[in-house]
């Protein structure tokens, strides 16, 4: 997998992929990165990549020429390359979308910065638009980094082990049950007695039903999608 970053902050992302599971896949060539900053691509002689609004309105927005020719660039380098703009108006990111573009060979992200970007390159370029929250931050560098770090854990090999992500959280609808570690008791606190005997299908039976509690309490909207699945499937 090949992460392509266009960005007017590339320092923002590097550090992130130089510490543990990634820099790790970086060193065993499952994935790697690069940057392509749109400011190199500015025709304009002080370098600016961005202006005004038309119509009015507070802050600046990313101008077209730079980050055209920047992802032109890159559309011709790169055949099959799919573009991912980070934005609000794009649809919630999902585990599924996570585990479907882990097959891709090339993404590329384009970090939004100021007021955003021209409208025109959007809709010339983006394969999908991927929102993670409902609250606007300064740049899609943050957004790009979460969706390159849930996509990254799905390719073959990343994790060393690759049971881990089988029973992980919103891969069935449900919450991931509660997990314990040693001591047994912490602050009088016991871990419960059925995780402690070794009867491998009662302690499935329990992590499922804890499993069914933790969404419920937690997440509401998730147990409910949960229990329609179930009557639809009765």
């Amino acid at each position: 997998m090949k992460y392509i970053f266009v960005t007017l902050f590339p320092n923002l992302i590097k550090p992130y992929f130089e510490d543990s599971i990634l820099k790790r896949a970086i060193d065993k060539n499952l994935i790697n990165i690069e940057f392509y900053n749109p400011r190199d691509y500015s025709l304009n002689k002080h370098k600016k990549v961005d202006n005004y609004l038309c119509g009015g309105g507070a802050g600046l927005l990313m101008t077209p020429q730079p980050l055209n020719d920047c992802l032109e660039d890159i559309r011709k380098k790169y055949e099959n390359s799919h573009f991912i703009f980070p934005l609000p108006a794009g649809k919630s990111f999902k585990q599924s979308d996570s585990k479907r573009l882990s097959k891709k060979k090339s993404i590329i992200f384009v970090c939004g910065r100021y007021e955003g970007i021209d409208e025109r390159i959007i809709e010339e370029f983006a394969d999908e638009l991927f929102s993670i929250g409902d609250y606007i931050l300064t740049g899609g560098e943050l957004s790009s980094l979460i969706i390159a770090d849930s996509i990254s854990r799905n390719i073959d090999g990343v994790l060393g082990n690759s049971q881990s992500i089988i029973n992980e959280s919103f891969e069935n609808i449900l919450l991931e049950a509660p997990s314990f570690t040693k001591p047994n008791i912490f602050k009088n606190s016991e871990v419960i007695s059925e995780f402690l005997k070794g009867n491998h299908s009662k302690i499935s039976s329990l992590k499922n039903r804890l499993s069914i509690m933790k969404t419920k309490y937690y997440r509401i909207d998730l147990f409910n999608k949960f229990k329609m699945r179930e009557n639809y499937e009765k």
